[in-house]
């Protein structure tokens, strides 16, 4: 099945760069471009792609808009944010309003095109390393420990155990495999447990997960 992919970036030079390399892969299609978040949002009712691109940076209507816009209009779209730097605040917002990862624009064409097929998996775009850092950068902006949580707080009575243990180690960036041999585990297993979290906390992925865990304090980036 050929995934559909929208390219959301206000450069020109940027969107023809992604439309050779995506659609010079036979499963890959790129299905319309769009110049700012009003037009992204517009073209992605439209056209329905699969994936979308989005830059953060845009006149009119900027990423993050347009993704709080798409979520909330019942997208299924994946949508991936495009920086220039690979520690971003925007970055931040972005995955909050519901995005699934991120990738810097000067991304090798066949990281570019793996990645995408990553993300029309179904699977979060943040490898452990970028985890790490992007949470340590931005954990002075996460609320104080006094803060009242977020309503979402509640719904952390509903996991067992085991879930909540599993919440913990993905929070801290690790991966199925790390997590199955920490808690002794299958992978199988682990990757169960993952869902029912998602499912229990109404998360999309695990990397809001990770911003959920940072939210409610329940985790804490390691000192330097």
């Amino acid at each position: 099945m050929t995934v559909r992919v929208l390219v959301a970036d206000d450069q020109e030079l940027v969107r023809v760069g992604f439309r050779m390399i995506i659609d010079a892969r036979p499963d890959l299609e790129v299905v319309g471009e769009a110049a700012d978040g009003q037009e992204a949002v517009a073209l992605a009712a439209e056209r329905r792609p699969d994936v979308v691109l989005m830059d953060v940076r845009m006149p009119r209507l900027d990423g993050i808009g347009a993704i709080e816009r798409l979520v909330a209009a019942g997208s299924q779209a994946r949508i991936v944010v495009l920086t220039t730097y690979d520690v971003d605040d925007a970055v931040h917002a972005a995955l909050r309003a519901g995005a699934c990862g991120f990738l810097l624009k000067d991304v090798r064409p066949a990281e570019l095109a793996e990645a995408i097929r990553v993300v029309a998996r179904g699977d979060a775009l943040l490898a452990p390393s970028v985890t790490r850092r992007l949470l340590e950068r931005l954990a002075p902006a996460l609320p104080a420990p006094g803060d009242a949580p977020p309503p979402t707080a509640e719904a952390l009575n509903a996991l067992s155990p085991r879930e909540h243990e599993v919440l913990l180690l993905v929070a801290r960036a690790f991966s199925n495999a790390e997590i199955a041999r920490r808690l002794g585990l299958t992978e199988a297993t682990v990757k169960a447990h993952v869902s029912a979290v998602l499912r229990k906390l109404g998360l999309r992925d695990r990397v809001q997960a990770v911003v959920l865990a940072y939210d409610l304090r329940l985790v804490h980036p390691r000192p330097t």
